[in-house]
């Protein structure tokens, strides 16, 4: 009977070992299953909308944004990328990512078939709060593989047509591609308004495209031949003297003209009404020495300002004449000098002195063109 529970022990102890080293080699070969993408996703979801149930948005937007991440259409359904991108583009609205905020509801809202009614109106809503406080840019760009940079960075992939979200102030788009001349377009965004910018990349020419080539003895520059040069006429007045000057001297002429006129007109009718108010007051009695007298009447006050006011039109209107004329005298003088204002000087052959002699008298024709 010893003998027999003596075996039955070492049975026990045996089968005891074997049971353990198989179960180890068994977590050695096939090792415990990690959680799949997609719960991963809705861990991070789940953890989200308990941070933004609590207030606490940077911990809301950090999982958020993880789970949107982490979010692929092969582990995630439409529903779920939507509503993930909407609920990182409330958080981002939160901490005042305006930009991001709109970039990822209006990315979100375009899932609309995905969304139900109460997401869309939420969406909705934040989009359009996060619109406010951004610029909105619809850009065309031609052709439609272009490469569009905006302030360096690249924009998505490329596209024929964008609707982008600046942040307020400047902001220099570009658009480069293979064979196409670079273009650039700044923009000032106003927070809550739309730019419309439609930008095209014309070709380049083949001498462009011939960088460092040796030079043709066709692409040498040739001298102008003397056919093209005798076909050069004179300069004209506008030429001669800066155009934008006399433009400026006729417009200050003219207006400073009207102006004095104006100023005498109103002073003669305020001295039109003084001397009518004279006439009246000298039939009720007035001298010219009423307002000077200690027990003046009230009406003197407004007498006096009547009088400064004609002597302030009349001596404005005089200057104001004064000036049209020196202006309008340095601006004919342009038409008849052909002294520059800008460095250069005369022209030596601008004027011809020929002697001219008769029977009567004797003198000089200068002939020329100013």
């Amino acid at each position: 009977m010893r003998y027999i529970a003596h075996s039955l022990a070492i049975f026990l102890t045996l089968g005891a070992a074997t049971g353990f080293t198989s179960s180890a080699s068994a977590n050695g070969v096939h090792p415990q299953a990690k959680p799949s993408g997609s719960s991963s996703v809705k861990d991070l979801v789940r953890r989200g909308q308990r941070a933004r149930n609590a207030g606490q948005w940077t911990e809301a937007y950090a999982a958020y944004k993880a789970a949107f991440e982490a979010a692929d259409p092969a582990s995630s359904t439409g529903l779920e990328r939507a509503e993930i991108a909407g609920e990182l583009g409330l958080c981002e609205l939160a901490l005042n990512k305006h930009r991001d905020a709109a970039e990822h509801l209006a990315w979100s809202l375009g899932q609309l078939e995905a969304l139900p009614l109460p997401l869309q109106k939420r969406f909705e809503e934040g989009r359009r709060k996060a619109e406010s406080l951004v610029a909105v840019l619809m850009l065309a760009v031609d052709p439609p593989d272009a490469e569009v940079l905006v302030d360096g960075k690249q924009v998505g992939r490329p596209a024929r047509t964008y609707t982008l979200y600046l942040e307020p102030g400047r902001h220099m788009v570009r658009a480069r591609a293979p064979g196409r001349e670079d273009a650039l377009h700044a923009i000032g965004a106003v927070a809550g308004a739309k730019h419309d910018i439609a930008m095209v990349l014309p070709r380049t020419s083949a001498r462009d495209a011939k960088e460092g080539g040796p030079v043709s003895r066709n692409d040498t520059p040739q001298a102008p031949s003397s056919s093209s040069v005798a076909r050069t006429g004179p300069p004209s007045p506008w030429a001669s003297w800066p155009g934008t000057a006399r433009i400026g001297g006729i417009a200050v002429t003219t207006a400073t003209a009207a102006a004095g006129a104006v100023l005498l007109l109103r002073a003669h009718v305020v001295h039109g009404d003084l001397r009518e108010g004279d006439a009246a007051r000298r039939a009720q009695g007035w001298t010219s020495h009423t307002c000077r007298q200690a027990s003046a009447p009230a009406a003197c006050a407004d007498i006096h300002d009547q009088v400064n006011e004609r002597d302030l039109f009349a001596t404005l209107g005089k200057v104001s004449l004064v000036t049209s004329a020196v202006f309008g005298v340095a601006t004919a003088a342009s038409f008849f000098t052909e002294v520059a204002v800008f460095g250069a000087g005369p022209r030596a052959t601008g004027v011809r002195v020929v002697p001219m002699t008769t029977s009567e008298r004797a003198g000089v024709l200068l002939e020329g063109a100013w």
